[in-house]
């Protein structure tokens, strides 16, 4: 199927589920290379609008407003907006119909459902104006490195998906010239070998991707036409960037945010997460929680909402060579929330994180690894093959440093970390 086709079908099918799609890619182009100043009022003016709106139609909010004596119809006033109670994604389940606003209101709504890393299921209708615009942010994106949606791209999604839906998802994927990945596969992924000078992108689950890149080194003569490959939904370790750019020659880039807060940041050539600004407004805790509000949220207005994640953000004066004025995510360090037990301490899981990263620059070394807590004080380290000694205590001394005494770390090889449906797990807690 000819390029021109591939382009006319994803258009065509682009105007039919999401009308508003290219206004708001056309309009997101224009406030590209905005100013600090432009963005903020873009953000003020929709921030103001959305407040209103969740205290008319949403009895959730217009509560949250009423307790702090904040009433947007009568001006904005940042320090009240400020104290509003931050929304968790257990409120947003228990108070669904509450902050749901009546979908009559809308041309059309879509059915999302998101568990995420929480195990929590959330159910909400998001419309279409909201879709169009993540989808829009989205293809804003790919363009920063020269793709084009209607590209032939791989796909790493739908993990264990039933296979009624995954007939269902093979259809949409031709029609938008997608090949697919469902489970991770080897002899699948090695198939893919045979069109790889087609393939402009590569997006999808961050440890699938490095986890092909691994049984594909070198490829980069057959993946020759490759322009960006984008890790989303997990958390990306400094060895997958490296396995990426050994195996295709081009660097692992992110794509930040979740099916209920929309896309938060992409990553430009220069490696910098932007904040879509034109679509949410970032602010972060005490702790480095990351607090969100969609400003294109209306039919479920997400607002102050506490993704569950500790990022660090760059400073403000620091400007990206890019051009572009977007705040700057610099890191996600982990999830916030998830804590290790230990014998009279908690501590939380995202110190793993620091103890592999740790490992992997003073050492040079990369460890895939899941950490599993069935008691308190014990923690289980499983990786996919035998850790040499020298392996072992660095572990066990960078586990010192955080743990002292209170952790006994013991080792296990497994065959997979895919125990579970979905995203890929660093750290599971079975302690009830």
């Amino acid at each position: 199927m000819t390029n021109w086709i591939n382009k006319l079908l994803f258009k065509l099918g682009a105007r039919i589920r999401n009308p508003r799609l290219f206004y708001f890619f056309e309009e997101l182009i224009s406030t590209d290379t905005s100013s600090e100043s432009a963005l903020k009022a873009i953000q003020e003016k929709k921030l103001h609008e959305l407040l209103i709106w969740a205290y008319e139609h949403s009895p959730y909010y217009r509560k949250l407003f009423i307790d702090v004596g904040f009433n947007p119809g009568l001006g904005m006033d940042w320090e009240k907006f400020r104290s509003i109670s931050p929304t968790s994604k257990s409120d947003l389940i228990q108070n669904n119909n509450e902050i749901q606003v009546d979908t009559t209101k809308f041309s059309k709504v879509f059915y999302c459902e998101s568990s995420g890393t929480s195990g929590q299921v959330l159910t909400f209708k998001r419309n279409e104006e909201w879709d169009s615009f993540i989808r829009a942010a989205q293809l804003r994106g790919y363009s920063w490195h020269g793709v084009n949606p209607w590209d032939f791209n791989i796909y790493f999604w739908g993990y264990n998906s039933s296979p009624l839906k995954k007939l269902k998802l093979r259809i949409l994927d031709r029609l938008v010239n997608r090949n697919r990945i469902f489970d991770y596969d080897e002899s699948s992924l090695k198939n893919l070998i045979n069109r790889g000078k087609q393939v402009s992108y590569i997006e999808g689950y961050s440890s699938m991707i490095y986890e092909m890149a691994k049984l594909l080194p070198d490829s980069r003569d057959t993946f020759k036409n490759l322009k960006l490959v984008k890790g989303t939904s997990e958390k990306i370790f400094p060895h997958y960037k490296s396995a990426v750019k050994q195996a295709f020659g081009i660097p692992l880039r992110s794509e930040y945010g979740a099916a209920e807060a929309g896309i938060i940041a992409f990553e430009c050539p220069e490696g910098n997460m932007h904040v879509v600004e034109e679509g949410v407004l970032v602010e972060t805790n005490s702790n480095g929680e990351i607090i969100i509000t969609n400003l294109v949220s209306k039919s479920f207005p997400i607002i102050r909402y506490k993704l569950g994640d500790a990022v660090e953000m760059e400073k403000d004066d620091y400007k990206c060579h890019c051009g572009r004025s977007h705040r700057i995510i610099k890191e996600v360090t982990g999830r916030v929330g998830k804590n290790i037990v230990g014998q009279t301490k908690v501590f939380p899981s995202l110190t793993l994180y620091y103890i592999f990263k740790n490992i992997y620059f003073e050492r040079n070394k990369s460890i895939d690894y899941q950490a599993i807590q069935e008691k308190a004080g014990e923690l289980e380290i499983n990786t996919l093959y035998e850790l040499s000694s020298a392996e072992k205590q660095w572990i066990l001394d960078q586990s010192f440093k955080y743990y002292k005494e209170e952790i006994k770390i013991s080792f296990r090889v497994t065959s997979s970390f895919r125990l579970e449906k979905g995203k890929l797990k660093d750290f599971i807690s079975r302690i009830t």
